[in-house]
């Protein structure tokens, strides 16, 4: 059931999944707006509940009416939580800016795109697209691949880990768009989702080091193995700039489109490689 929910949520995302309306984050304001008070405990807590509420729900439908319920929470839990939405629409107004030449629209539609980590000050224009690219390989990372690994890793019980990473992704956007840095960083948001992103990151890394063109890729690969303190937007995005290095860096449209080039091929090889291995699983 995981390997059919993962084809149809991503090709419903893919087709008809346009703003906000089938995201989780969106679904999540009213809950954020109440929260006056900051810590991990409470962030993990908010997540534990979540995570439960989704847990009680796939046990209260498991074995009712041949499991087509089941499945159907499956369905909607997966469109609600992997797929970028609304920031896919920046994403082209991006674009249509820039090939308008309007700085301003340009520049607004970057500050969406890096809203998590921000750009440099001061930094020319070169330094500007390669963030802008790193940004757009992340927002892949955060809503395509990190959601997939952890609805595959946890079988029957995926739907669960992944409203819980969703969960989490959700509340460091909130946070990011509408409250402080010092807030931010009392929900210890950002620390708990660097624990949760290493091994995932560690994984399609090597996927980025083995499809893009760097020869420095793999070597860079196996050094961030034991780095267990940089941060894993650095690591995963220092391993597809290996890949990206023969690409251009200069053009405001063919940047971008380069890196969201590659995350495309690297989420398209995942879903092959868990196709394949769960038909392999199943025929053994």
């Amino acid at each position: 059931m995981t390997l059919f929910t993962m084809l149809l949520v991503i090709s419903a995302e893919r087709l008809f999944k346009l703003g906000e309306h089938w995201q989780l984050d969106h679904r999540m304001e009213v809950l954020f707006r109440r929260i006056r008070h900051f810590s991990p405990l409470r962030t993990l807590l908010m997540m534990g509940a979540v995570m439960g509420g989704v847990f009680l729900l796939l046990r209260s439908l498991h074995g009712l009416f041949f499991n087509v319920p089941l499945l159907v929470v499956w369905i909607l839990l997966g469109v609600l939580c992997i797929g970028a939405g609304k920031v896919r629409l920046h994403y082209h107004a991006y674009l249509k800016a820039a090939s308008r030449d309007d700085a301003h629209a340009r520049g607004a539609m970057a500050s969406e795109l890096t809203l998590i980590h921000g750009v440099p000050p001061e930094c020319n224009e070169r330094e500007f697209l390669r963030e802008l690219q790193n940004a757009l390989l992340w927002i892949n990372f955060r809503y395509y691949l990190a959601p997939l690994f952890w609805f595959v890793v946890g079988g029957m019980w995926g739907p669960v880990l992944l409203m819980g990473y969703a969960f989490l992704r959700a509340w460091q956007s909130w946070l990011a768009r509408y409250l402080t840095p010092h807030e931010r960083l009392q929900s210890g948001i950002d620390a708990i989702l660097h624990v949760l992103d290493w091994l995932p990151v560690r994984l399609f890394g090597v996927v980025y080091a083995l499809i893009g063109h760097g020869e420095k890729a793999l070597p860079g690969w196996f050094a961030s193995l034991g780095d267990r303190h940089t941060s894993q937007y650095q690591v995963l995005t220092r391993l597809a700039q290996f890949s990206l290095a023969r690409e251009p860096h200069t053009d405001k449209i063919e940047t971008p489109k380069a890196a969201v080039s590659m995350a495309k091929k690297t989420t398209f090889a995942v879903v092959v490689i868990v196709a394949l291995l769960t038909i392999y699983g199943a025929l053994v």
